[in-house]
């Protein structure tokens, strides 16, 4: 019996051929949602083909049970490149036709690679990995293993027949871009790494691998009981309210465009107008008419997830149905004495290999996540991250705050969210006051013709009115003139909320502020969510008193979290940055109108910020511009925005397509484009030879160089309250679905921290690693209760034991 797993608790074999073939069912399943079936379950029936051989039979046997002296060392036998060197003996040879050919590429690629990142095919240095990894490297016993498969597992001609549906697949896909191609590769990728893993996973616990029958049953029954919620709301006197009355009108209206076939929709609903519950009727009513498998929330930031998750949960009563995914809480990477290898690796089953096995692969009916894992699934290393990519098809994904999209991310999160709606079936929604113009650039998002819910927005936006922008921004102020000004002026106001644009900034306005009469509360992101929610909970009590406060606070309050002051100082940024900002005073319209004043802070500095630092200048030139000219025309007006935008897109155009100074190319040019003219001269020249692939793309330097924001953060685990117990739960846990549980858990007690940040608490030996040094923690001394993670060493942990 050739064996592809041990189980680690009794030792029962799974063969090769079970696994192959279970996660060949697996993964047609997934790849039916594209009607690619045969590509996805190919990729999956050849992805472990290489276990066939002696060596790794003798690798995996040590593994388990001779652990001392193996005769080959850890990665040393690769499994993942005889099903690739197959199809490209069977199917690329001359007279093989272009389809057959990409097939070999596409699914080729991802058999090579289900152990780590995609191959390139060609590389800035004008060779190919694909070329040398499929053709040129030595597999021992490759004839043997051929033999085996074809006995064991299908017969030749079965697979011949099998290979031909899958290239009338592809023929049925239609035009295969550059585009087109990268986006189809990731996806069958997507399903093997998902096969393989949920198989693998399975057999580990016991069970038997199996696929859902859908969830428009419980999307119709979610549905039912929102419409009996809002049904109940009528009833209420203040129902009758002009606002409430609105509200209701454009929530009918989500209900009515749900009827249309799936698109990419705008859903404008001015801050306070219901977004999250209007959004959220759409999303059920198109997923269950039109059989959509989950319905996906992306948000800019992880502290807008718990408050909008809580708002459905409650009021669906959806506790097991709806996953927040806030970041990934392990490595995805593996070191060894030859550096990075494959981030799972075969053999004994480690508690580093179970955490990697963990459920987070987006197979959740309603799924909160952040735009920066959004965009990690698709471009950024890492198959943990790829390996959701197949369940955001045929799927509502909703979009809030969509302003929020990074910069130089731009054109690669249009070409993402145009290939889910045109190939993958999927209903896009992008839920926003601040509507960003990202039709207007070169990658364009291809929004329907009119495909605005909201109707008569001009009228909607004029009710809704609730603040005026008041300009302070000449002279600058410095701190101390910022507190002076607001110690002056609170008592008058109620309370303020003032939100600077770094956290340096925030933390000295907040120590100059602390201990005068009235009382002050600090936000940042170096404190844990659960304890952003505890501090979010007293302000909210706050709130109701009359007692005049302060809160100081990064641009993390800015979207999604509902809170209302009657005041808001906001220092001077994007305008889209403002109008979130002025969405948190008079929010429910306990007043007639209220001030949100903009100024300039002298003592931000904004280097390492060069959004903020793009879109302050913009919002500088149209404010004085308004102010100059008294304009009657609204700073948070859609004319205004769409003008912001416009301009702001068009100053940093250089940046939109992702540069890569370093290479002198765009992330674009190197992912999409059909035929990279210039690395293919140059390998043409280097091995005289015609280049051989018709793909020419770099996928493997693409999630080298990727990443959402400049400095890629680390998690942190903090014990803080109830962290400290999951801490403990992770370290002695070993089953698969409990270490799934914690993780979910853990999420709310992490910080991710700069390599600079980390750097230093490394020096400080303020963490120590847990869990086979998959993850970090934090020693209870260095968290305060005023600022979160304390550099200094000097936080008073004793309030966290209440």
């Amino acid at each position: 019996m050739f064996v592809a797993h041990y189980r680690e608790y009794d030792l029962a074999k799974q063969s090769v051929r079970e696994h192959l073939l279970e996660s060949k069912a697996l993964a047609e399943v997934c790849g039916c949602k594209l009607n690619l079936q045969y590509v996805a379950g190919l990729a999956a029936l050849l992805h472990d083909l290489g276990k066939y051989s002696d060596d790794f039979q003798t690798y995996l046997y040590e593994a388990v049970f001779q652990k001392d002296n193996p005769t080959f060392k850890r990665g040393e036998v690769d499994h993942a490149t005889a099903g690739g060197k197959l199809l490209y003996e069977m199917y690329y040879q001359k007279e093989n036709a272009p389809h057959e050919k990409l097939l070999v590429e596409i699914v080729g690629n991802a058999i090579i690679s289900h152990h780590g990142n995609l191959h390139d095919f060609i590389t800035p240095k004008h060779d190919s990995d694909f070329l040398r990894r499929i053709t040129k490297k030595e597999i021992p016993q490759f004839k043997e293993v051929e033999e085996q498969f074809f006995t064991e597992v299908i017969p030749r001609q079965a697979f011949q027949e099998y290979v031909g549906k899958a290239v009338e697949e592809l023929k049925q896909f239609g035009k295969l871009n550059g585009r087109v191609q990268f986006f189809l590769s990731k996806f069958i990728f997507s399903c093997v790494v998902d096969a393989d893993r949920t198989n693998t996973r399975d057999f580990e616990a016991g069970v038997s691998s199996s696929t859902s029958s859908g969830n428009q049953v419980k999307f119709a029954n979610y549905y039912s009981v929102l419409i009996d919620y809002l049904e109940r709301l009528k009833e209420k006197p203040e129902s009758s309210h002009p606002i409430n009355v609105l509200r209701a009108k454009m929530s009918e209206q989500c209900d009515r465009y749900a009827e249309k076939p799936s698109g990419i929709y705008t859903l404008s609903i001015p801050t306070g107008g219901g977004k999250t519950l209007a959004s959220l009727r759409y999303a059920l009513k198109h997923a269950k008419k039109f059989g959509k498998d989950r319905i996906i929330y992306i948000v800019p930031y992880t502290t807008i997830i718990e408050q909008n998750a809580q708002e459905v949960r409650e009021k669906l009563g959806a506790e097991d149905d709806l996953l927040e995914h806030h970041s990934n809480i392990i490595n995805d990477t593996v070191w060894s004495n030859k550096g990075i290898i494959d981030e799972f690796e075969e053999g004994r089953m480690t508690k580093q290999q179970k955490l990697k096995l963990t459920k987070d692969d987006f197979s959740a009916p309603i799924i909160f996540t952040t735009m920066v894992q959004f965009l990690n699934i698709f471009y950024a290393k890492g198959n943990r991250n790829t390996r959701r990519l197949h369940n955001l098809s045929n799927a509502v994904i909703i979009f809030d705050e969509v302003q929020k999209v990074p910069l130089n991310c731009v054109s690669l999160f249009n070409e993402a969210v145009n290939f889910l709606n045109q190939k993958a079936a999927s209903s896009i929604l992008l839920c926003t006051a601040t509507q960003p113009a990202l039709e207007s650039v070169d990658y364009k998002l291809l929004k329907e013709a009119d495909g605005e819910i909201v109707e008569n927005l001009s009228e909607v936006e004029e009710a809704f009115k609730r603040v005026n922008i008041i300009d302070r921004t000449k002279p600058k102020m410095n701190n101390q003139e910022l507190a002076d000004w607001l110690q002056a002026e609170v008592r008058e106001w109620g309370n303020a909320l003032v939100i600077l644009n770094t956290k340096r900034a925030v933390k000295d306005l907040y120590e100059t502020l602390k201990g005068n009469a009235v009382d002050i509360f600090h936000l940042s992101t170096s404190m844990c969510a659960a304890h952003r929610k505890d501090q979010l909970n007293e302000i909210k009590l706050r709130l109701k008193s009359s007692e005049p406060f302060i809160c100081v606070t990064t641009a993390l309050i800015e979207a999604g979290v509902d809170i209302s002051f009657k005041c808001v100082v906001r220092s001077l940024a994007g305008l889209d940055s403002i109008a979130q900002a002025a969405g948190r005073c008079n929010r429910h319209g306990e007043d007639d109108v209220r001030d949100v004043y903009v100024i300039d802070h002298s003592e931000e500095s904004l280097g390492y910020l060069k959004e903020v630092e793009a879109g302050k200048d913009v919002a500088q030139s149209l404010i004085a511009y308004n102010t100059k000219n008294q304009s009657h025309i609204s700073l948070l007006s859609k004319e205004m925005m769409n003008a912001y935008f416009k301009s702001f897109y068009e100053k940093r155009e250089t940046s939109l397509n992702y540069p890569i100074s370093e290479l002198d190319k765009n992330m674009t040019t190197l992912l999409l484009k059909n035929r990279h003219q210039e690395y293919v001269s140059h390998f043409n020249a280097k091995h005289e030879q015609s280049f051989p692939f018709i793909s020419s793309s770099s996928y493997k330097t693409g999630v080298d160089y990727f990443r959402v924001i400049d400095s890629p953060t680390e998690p942190i685990l903090i014990p803080y309250k109830n962290g400290k117990d999951i801490i403990a739960e992770l370290e002695s846990s070993e089953r698969v679905e409990d270490l799934s549980r914690l993780l979910k858990q853990a999420q709310h007690y992490t910080v991710n921290v700069y390599p600079n940040e980390l750097r230093k608490l490394k020096e400080a030996n303020a963490i120590v690693p847990h869990i086979d040094g998959t993850v970090w923690v934090l020693k209870e001394r260095w968290y305060s209760g005023d600022y979160g993670i304390d550099y200094e060493g000097e936080g008073e942990m004793e309030f966290l034991e209440v």
